[in-house]
């Protein structure tokens, strides 16, 4: 169902997500198609600050990995496709705030048949419909599918919002009317049992500083056992040190390190992160709360009371060190799934 033309979406995806030149006309682009692209990864910073290259480019290859003809089909083999009876049109609210955050809402009504009514974040407006000019390049039945708008989301069957808790109350207000997924602010954290190597605390550096942690899937908090040495973590994060020298993160950094101080607050600080101690659960950026714990069954009944404030879990239990942005297609937000919800609209 359309995978060739998606799966030869992610592949110049792949091809864009590394700094090599324009490959031939076999990526399905002319050069200055291809250079097009590449400046705009590139200058993309200018117009949103925390959207530098190099994450531009490592969600770029993310998605090609899952934008492949085998990740496909093994997603989509056990759902009932059918074309729907009638094309509905689902508005989609993106949150912006790590690069190409709404795509996967934007494939799962493709998939389903109906139109998406796609608002970018306005710091983030360039890059999905720049790729989605290239998807029309292989699928022209996408181009009628996918639209982009900048106005108020009117006449819509149906949405799907991500944003804060403060904005889901508006998303609410205005369209609880519809069938609609209405995301919330959400973290993910991450339990250590204290003999992890050294190995496993670094990858768990990419959970924690991955697009300068501020995705849902970024670790934010950390539970480690009563006798756990923070040195050995400090220690092996220190390849990220680097971080501390983008404008934005620092600034972040140094404002809640100032605040904190002022207001007596025990720190420990590596210089590039500050690590509180704290029951809640989504840290500033910039920093990262953690908690000790003595019994972990307990640390689990309370996790499960909190569910609906964690993406992921990390964990030798859970999803492995440095894998927390490396959902697959069936990972659905809040474990919502979106697909399925799309479908249903058929029925309706």
């Amino acid at each position: 169902y359309r995978i060739g033309a998606l799966a030869q979406w992610g592949k110049v995806m792949e091809l864009l997500s590394t700094a090599d030149a324009w490959p031939g006309y076999e990526s399905g682009l002319s050069q200055e198609e291809f250079d097009s692209l590449r400046q705009l990864i590139a200058g993309h910073v200018h117009y949103n600050g925390w959207f530098s290259e190099n994450n531009i480019r490592k969600a770029l290859f993310a998605w090609s990995e899952l934008l492949t003809e085998a990740s496909l089909r093994n997603w989509l083999k056990d759902y009932d496709l059918k074309p729907p009876g009638a094309m509905r049109k689902v508005g989609i609210i993106c949150a912006g705030n790590i690069p190409l955050v709404g795509l996967h809402d934007v494939l799962c009504v493709l998939i389903s048949g109906h139109q998406a009514v796609v608002k970018p974040a306005s710091d983030d407006n360039r890059l999905l419909p720049a790729l989605a000019q290239i998807l029309y390049r292989f699928d022209e039945t996408a181009q009628s599918q996918i639209v982009f708008a900048d106005g108020l989301m009117k006449g819509m069957d149906a949405m799907i919002a991500t944003g804060s808790n403060n904005s889901s109350r508006y998303f609410e207000q205005y369209f609880g009317h519809l069938p609609h997924i209405i995301r919330k602010s959400r973290t993910s954290v991450a339990v250590l049992h204290g003999d992890e190597s050294d190995e496993d605390l670094k990858l768990l550096g990419t959970d924690i500083f991955s697009y300068f942690g501020l995705g849902c899937r970024n670790v934010s908090k950390m539970y480690v056992p009563r006798d756990f040495n923070l040195d050995r973590f400090f220690k092996a994060i220190y390849p990220w040190a680097d971080i501390v020298n983008h404008n934005k993160y620092a600034n972040n950094y140094d404002y809640n390190k100032a605040v904190w101080l002022l207001n007596n607050e025990q720190l420990l600080d590596n210089g590039f992160l500050l690590l509180k101690e704290d029951k809640a659960l989504a840290a500033p950026t910039g920093s990262l709360y953690y908690e000790f714990y003595d019994d972990e069954a307990a640390l689990r009944s309370d996790l499960t009371l909190h569910e609906k404030e964690i993406q992921c879990i990390v964990g030798r239990k859970d999803i492995a060190f440095g894998n927390a942005q490396c959902p697959t297609l069936g990972d659905y937000a809040d474990r919502i799934d979106t697909l399925e919800f799309l479908l249903g609209l058929n029925c309706a």
